[in-house]
């Protein structure tokens, strides 16, 4: 009776070895829609996601989080947020995985505990929910959004210990907004902020002078005129007659999951070369011919750091987790080698073959978020999105917007993704 259950065991371990072997892991089935969206067919990249967003199982996170970004692109914002709300949904559940799948994990892959996703993932979700409703004109959701992306943030540091700092685009986003209603104050409040985490951001500086003018902040306009001599107040921030256009670019490819160099049982991300890594626009129209704005689109959110961040404050775990599994495969073998050498040898080569790192995770995100803000006079107009280098020369990637009309101070939210 033993060596029968232990023939059966060592069967199972074959069968179960060799089947996920064969079967198509989570790299292979979503190689194709993302090369539809290099390709920039995004309603084809989503119809080939949108059967595997919706199938219960253990991959149905990360195929919603990708699903989402190909409805992002095609336009199909209100299905994007229906797929992203049913993402946060799912990784919000908290048991989450049961006793057997975590076994298996230890005995022979990562990639049989069902999906929860990483930190910077879950947090993204509402960075991707605020850029929705941005583009949707829902300021007040938007700004929902951005109050749970720092929340999130604080609430990992406070009650799992990790070392995350504040993203500087729910601030200014949250400052955007502020200002779009006219409370100066928590404008400033929140620019300031955002100020504190990228002092960098060139654009910024101007924020924090407007609003400290548009706020009659008297102390805060000295000190930043005091802080930055060369600003300069200008007219048209108080003009009726002039309205914005906020333009969001989201830059390249954000890192790709593979084994490690060192541990191929463990994942790493390793960033996607990018061609273009800043834009800037050409705009005609409304008197304005073939005006390019000076400045170029300016990074407020690294979307591969806060990726290898992640990852990196929860390699310890998984190390430990990976020897974990050594340890039991070891535990297990022998025990058949007992009964059986050759059957042990067989146990331990299989469980060991299909013990990969698990390369899951959101590999349809941009490198980065950039933003570039200008002031137009209000009326209808034509405009470009050009990429350029590293070193400012074109990069041979663009996009049209027409007809995109500027209204009286209001703000006008257009987005490009570049891909190549």
């Amino acid at each position: 009776m033993a060596r029968l259950f232990q023939g059966w065991v060592i069967l199972a371990i074959l069968v179960v070895t060799l089947g996920a072997l064969g079967c198509a892991t989570y790299q292979t089935r979503v190689t194709q829609a993302r090369d539809l969206i290099a390709q920039g067919r995004f309603t084809e990249a989503a119809h080939d996601l949108k059967k595997l967003a919706e199938t219960e199982g253990g991959d149905q996170l990360v195929y919603l989080l990708d699903y989402a970004v190909a409805l992002h692109l095609a336009g199909d914002l209100e299905a994007s947020n229906q797929a992203l709300l049913q993402a946060e949904r799912i990784a919000q559940i908290q048991d989450y995985h049961s006793l057997s799948r975590i076994s298996g994990s230890l005995l022979l892959s990562e990639e049989m505990v069902q999906y929860k996703g990483e930190d910077y993932e879950k947090i993204l979700i509402h960075v991707f929910l605020a850029l929705n409703f941005l583009l949707l004109g829902d300021l007040d959701a938007a700004q929902v959004e951005t109050r749970k992306i720092n929340q999130m943030l604080h609430l990992y540091r406070t009650e799992a210990g990790r070392n995350y700092r504040d993203y500087p685009f729910a601030y200014y986003v949250s400052g955007m907004i502020w200002e779009a209603t006219g409370n100066y104050d928590s404008a400033h409040i929140d620019y300031k902020r955002a100020y504190e985490l990228a002092p960098q951001l060139m654009f910024l500086r101007e924020d924090l002078l407007r609003v400290a003018v548009l706020g009659r902040r008297t102390e805060d306009l000295r000190h930043w005129q005091e802080q930055y001599p060369g600003l300069e107040i200008k007219p048209y921030w108080r003009s009726s007659d002039y309205g914005e256009l906020v333009f969001i670019f989201q830059q390249g490819w954000g890192p790709r999951k593979r084994p490690n160099s060192q541990e191929p049982r463990l994942p790493e991300f390793r960033p996607v070369l990018s061609r273009t890594s800043s834009a800037h626009l050409k705009i005609q129209g409304n008197g304005l011919e073939g005006m390019t704005t000076a400045a170029r689109a300016e990074r407020i959110l690294d979307v591969n750091g806060v990726a290898m961040e992640a990852l990196n404050e929860v390699y310890g775990a998984l190390l430990a987790k990976r020897i974990a599994g050594i340890g039991v495969k070891a535990v297990v073998a022998e025990q058949v080698r007992q009964k059986n050498e050759a059957l042990g040898l067989l146990a331990w080569l299989g469980m060991n073959l299909m013990d990969r790192a698990d390369l899951r995770h959101w590999s349809t995100l941009p490198e980065s978020l950039q933003l570039h803000r200008v002031f137009l006079p209000v009326g209808e107009y034509q405009i470009a999105a050009e990429g350029l280098t590293s070193v400012g020369l074109p990069s041979g990637e663009s996009f049209k917007f027409e007809s995109v009309k500027i209204l009286p101070r209001s703000r006008t939210f257009l987005s490009w993704r570049s891909l190549k």
